[in-house]
Parts: structure tokens; C-alpha cells; sequence
């Protein structure tokens, strides 16, 4: 059933995952933390990677971190669209989250390699981008349905776990590596 509130929330949305309080997770275009903070919270013995090509963004982050006294998340300024950027070691990560980063770039089989990369073998890859054409989507950008979204991850190795349920303005799809 569709959630119909205008956002759902990271907390609505991490209870949809299958996370482990000593995973390590990376937050792929953390933005101010949205859900880098409450990831945190969730893997309290294990580690939040929070990546993004803005460092205000990253100062964002580490500046609420602080504030709320979590001490497992590590900031990386990198972009995304290049392979090994994110300075990650191979196979290091359980699970991967990007959250409305696609549709910012022409580059995303570049980003999704980075993701591939970086992920364990059966680790997760969740890709949360807009519905193109919902009422608040991004008249700017290059948006991405689901499907052209499930061909892409699908052409890069990934197979598709499950869909999440999420407020209309979003979709939300689970893969597995």
C-alpha cells in the first residue's frame, strides 16, 4: 500500500531495510544528513560513510552529529561519477543508500559502478529517487522512472530484492549486489 503523506520519513523508510547495528553503510549524496544521522542511530556498533561532492553539506553533517552525540559517522568529500572516488575500499560496505542523487546526474552508471564497487557480495543497494512528473519532482535535472531506474541497476550487475512503500512523490527499489 502507498504511504500518501507528501514525504516519508528516514525513520519509515530504514524500518523497510534489513539493518544491523554493526553494518557498515554508505550514505552515497549524504546532503545535510537526512538520513545519514538516523542511519547512525540504527548501526550504533558500526559505521555511516556520509559521501558528497558539497562540503558544506559535510560540515552539515558532522556539525549535527556532534550536536546529537553520535560519534560512527565518517564524512568524505568525493564525487560520485568517479570510479573509486569515494575513497572506499572495495567490497567494505553492506549497504548502500542514494536518495534523490540520480537525477542530478548524466553520469549514472557511473555512480551505480562506485556503488557495485564499493558493496559487499549479497549487500544491498537502495536507490530512492522522484517520480518524474509528481507534483514536487524537480522541473531540472535528468529524472529517472522506476523502470529505466531497475534497467539500469539490472544492466550493472545488480537484481532487484524489493520495492519500498513510499510517500507518491518518490520511489523507492532495494537491490542486491
Amino acid at each position: 500500500m502507498q504511504n500518501t503523506s507528501v514525504f516519508s520519513t528516514p525513520e519509515q523508510i530504514l524500518n523497510q531495510l534489513q539493518i544491523d547495528e554493526n553494518m557498515v553503510v554508505a550514505d552515497f549524496g549524504c546532503g545535510s544528513g537526512f538520513f545519514a544521522i538516523p542511519m547512525a542511530k540504527k548501526v550504533t556498533d558500526g559505521i555511516v560513510y556520509a559521501l558528497d561532492v558539497i562540503k558544506d553539506s559535510l560540515e552539515a553533517v558532522e556539525s549535527k552529529a556532534k550536536l546529537e552525540g553520535i560519534s560512527n559517522i565518517k564524512t568524505i568529500h568525493c564525487n560520485l561519477e568517479i570510479l573509486g572516488s569515494s575513497k572506499l575500499g572495495d567490497e567494505s560496505v553492506n549497504l548502500v543508500l542514494t536518495r534523490n542523487i540520480l537525477f542530478q546526474s548524466q553520469k549514472k552508471v557511473e555512480v551505480l559502478k562506485e556503488a557495485r564497487r564499493v558493496l559487499k557480495s549479497k549487500a544491498s543497494l537502495v536507490l530512492i529517487e522522484w517520480v518524474p512528473g509528481s507534483p514536487l519532482a524537480p522541473k531540472e535535472g535528468w529524472l529517472i522512472s522506476k523502470e529505466q531506474a531497475r534497467q539500469l541497476a539490472e544492466k550493472e550487475g545488480f537484481s532487484l530484492d524489493k520495492e519500498l512503500d513510499l510517500d507518491n512523490q518518490h520511489y523507492g527499489l532495494v537491490f542486491k549486489k
